[in-house]
């Protein structure tokens, strides 16, 4: 079932209108589970840092053994000429997305001479501004690379994150705060996260059991920029609930205010009201 409406997709040359049918039964990406992609969003003619996006796409499909077959550039140009069929200001989810299609004689590790490509773009409405989020704990963590491909926007991650979310949402929270194997904080279930104590923003140091992601590290950019104090750290539950703000960092709202985490309740703050402001200015001017 698609997420969203009026779909396009981009596969083997050219532009479909629909959700069409991409992968066959067969290919090592549908039973063995060798899928990345990356998420990127257009609105207002705005596309932030999509050649980031597009270069992690590829970045992605390395990790997992596949063999990337598009540039970041012509993605760039595919991606570009897929958006002209939407209205200007429309919000538009951009998915490139690589797989498996054959395996080695064991029928385990890809087999690089194939990896079949595709773009999925749909139209997703951005979260009103006015949007906040709530945050349970979880008793499932987040993997390390020992055991997972954490450096990858890797589809095989996600069961992980899904039982997660089905966990805490029992408890009324629309999203989990995870830890990492050490039993720190990692990042949510869907997101990376800040908090804010004393006017000074912080996040959970990139460890290498999550993606730090491109979003983030525009947020990071723009208040030290602005000069809001920033640091990348170990952080645990207490503080954040000892936290003045939180807010969720990721691609497809960009800045999500926390309400609650558990029992602790918060106020949408200074400091995240002006991370969104200063991510839309940015945005602008660099369009």
């Amino acid at each position: 079932m698609a997420t969203g409406t009026h779909i396009r997709t981009y596969f083997q040359g050219q532009w479909h209108d629909g959700d069409i049918p991409i992968m066959r039964a067969a290919d090592h990406g549908s039973w063995l589970g060798t899928t990345v992609f990356d998420g990127a969003r257009a609105v207002n003619g705005l596309t932030p840092d999509l050649d980031l996006h597009c270069a992690r796409a590829n970045h992605s499909a390395k990790a997992l053994m596949l063999t990337p077959t598009v540039s970041t550039d012509d993605m760039l140009a595919i991606i570009r000429e897929g958006l002209q069929a939407y209205p200007k200001d429309a919000a538009i989810y951009i998915r490139p997305m690589y797989w498996a299609i054959h395996g080695d004689a064991a029928a385990i590790v890809p087999d690089p001479g194939e990896t079949g490509f595709a773009i999925c773009l749909e139209e997703i409405p951005f979260a009103p501004p006015t949007a906040t989020t709530t945050l349970g704990l979880t008793k499932f963590r987040r993997p390390v690379m020992e055991d997972n491909v954490v450096n990858a926007k890797a589809g095989c991650l996600y069961p992980n994150n899904a039982r997660m979310l089905a966990e805490v949402r029992t408890r009324g929270f629309a999203n989990a705060l995870v830890a990492d194997a050490m039993g720190n904080v990692a990042e949510t279930a869907t997101t990376n996260v800040f908090m804010v104590k004393d006017g000074v923003a912080l996040t959970p140091i990139a460890n290498g059991t999550f993606l730090a992601g491109i979003t983030r590290a525009r947020h990071i950019a723009n208040m030290k920029a602005d000069g809001i104090e920033v640091h990348e750290t170990v952080l645990t539950f207490d503080d954040f609930r000892d936290a003045d703000e939180l807010f969720l960092s990721g691609n497809m709202s960009k800045v999500t205010p926390v309400t609650a985490f558990e029992d602790r309740q918060y106020q949408v703050g200074p400091i995240t009201k002006r991370v969104r402001e200063l991510y839309w200015d940015w945005a602008a001017s660099n369009a």
